[in-house]
């Protein structure tokens, strides 16, 4: 009821909202979705965030973010209490931890010590939780007590209910990215390919192998889809996506390695289908609400939230069996949940308008 009051009365005020989320790229990139439900249910809000100084080229590309606070981690712990001094003095309205790890747990003691700000103003302080006992059970003893399928995005969002803050869903296409990362990408991809010609991303590395879609697979599916074009994203190490250019050069552009995240994630933007696997890029995808397929395979957390990215799998016993990719799979047949995504069921199934 207290909250109701306080929102209510807020309502036609200007308020100073302000978000802790320091890492990593896919946890910004799920929790830039909280961006929308906020701005819908308190338009005129004073946007802030703290994020790590590297990453923070992330949030620049969402024009409806007023401030955003970078923390330097070389800095230390002392250069947390020293951010937290200067967050105290801008007087928030209302705070999202929606990271709960040390450095957060910091800046909210300097903010609302012990939580008392929630004594006199309810769900003043909101955090999101990260159920780390039921994840503890699931990877250590294969017993599953979290939601089917996990959609880390909508775990993002769910602690802002205590604000009432319910619709995220609404259509937001103003990002603003770089003229430089725009003109790069219209150089590399987009003066090779018609206005009216559709092309789809393909994302064919992930940080751990277990997680990848064999490259054999990625061919397989280009010579499949003879009528599109598509554009490879990489890193610089990784040479497959070379080889997947080379079963169909004059249709495939690759990308890997000559780009950086920004540039990236721009070319997800201006993509027309995206297919990968539990990777940033296809939380991006998601945020940018593109259509698309997620690959997934051992990962419990990947699933994407929006219902224009339609999700690709295999129903295993042992699914899922990691948080990110980093153990060694246990079956005799290895990696037989992205092995059983067959590429002409993929292919078959691209529709784009």
């Amino acid at each position: 009821m207290y909250a109701g009051i306080f929102l209510f009365l807020n309502k036609f005020t200007e308020m100073k909202i302000l978000i802790i989320r320091l890492s990593s790229i896919g946890d910004i990139i799920q929790c830039m979705s909280v961006v929308t439900g906020i701005k819908n249910k308190f338009p005129e809000a004073e946007l802030h965030w703290v994020v790590r100084a590297d990453l923070a080229s992330l949030l620049k590309i969402d024009p409806r973010i007023d401030h955003i606070w970078e923390f330097d981690r070389k800095e230390g712990f002392s250069g947390v209490f020293k951010l937290g001094g200067k967050l105290k003095q801008e007087k928030f309205d209302l705070v999202y931890d929606a990271h709960s790890n040390i450095r957060s747990n910091i800046l909210k003691l300097c903010l609302c010590p012990l939580s008392i700000c929630n004594v006199f103003r309810k769900n003043k302080l909101i955090t999101r939780h990260k159920d780390r006992l039921k994840r503890l059970l699931l990877f250590k003893f294969g017993i599953n007590l979290l939601p089917k399928p996990f959609k880390a995005l909508d775990s993002f969002r769910k602690p802002m209910l205590k604000w009432n803050v319910t619709e995220f869903n609404t259509p937001f296409d103003n990002w603003q990215f770089p003229d430089s990362v725009q003109k790069k990408i219209e150089n590399l991809v987009l003066t090779k390919i018609s206005d009216d010609q559709p092309w789809v991303a393909l994302v064919p590395s992930a940080a751990w192998e277990l997680k990848r879609w064999p490259v054999k697979y990625w061919q397989e599916l280009i010579k499949l889809r003879q009528d599109l074009r598509f554009v490879v994203l990489g890193g610089p190490n990784d040479d497959f996506c070379e080889e997947i250019r080379s079963v169909a050069p004059d249709r495939v552009i690759n990308l890997a390695g000559h780009t950086s995240l920004m540039e990236s994630f721009y070319t997800v933007w201006r993509a027309s289908f995206v297919i990968s696997g539990d990777t940033g890029f296809l939380h991006a995808a998601d945020l940018f609400q593109k259509p698309g397929f997620a690959l997934i395979g051992p990962t419990a957390f990947g699933y994407p939230s929006g219902d224009k990215m339609k999700v690709m799998e295999v129903d295993l016993p042992c699914r899922p069996c990691t948080k990110d990719g980093n153990i060694i799979c246990k079956l005799k047949e290895k990696k037989k949940c992205m092995l059983d995504i067959f590429p002409d069921t993929v292919a078959k199934n691209i529709k784009i308008n």
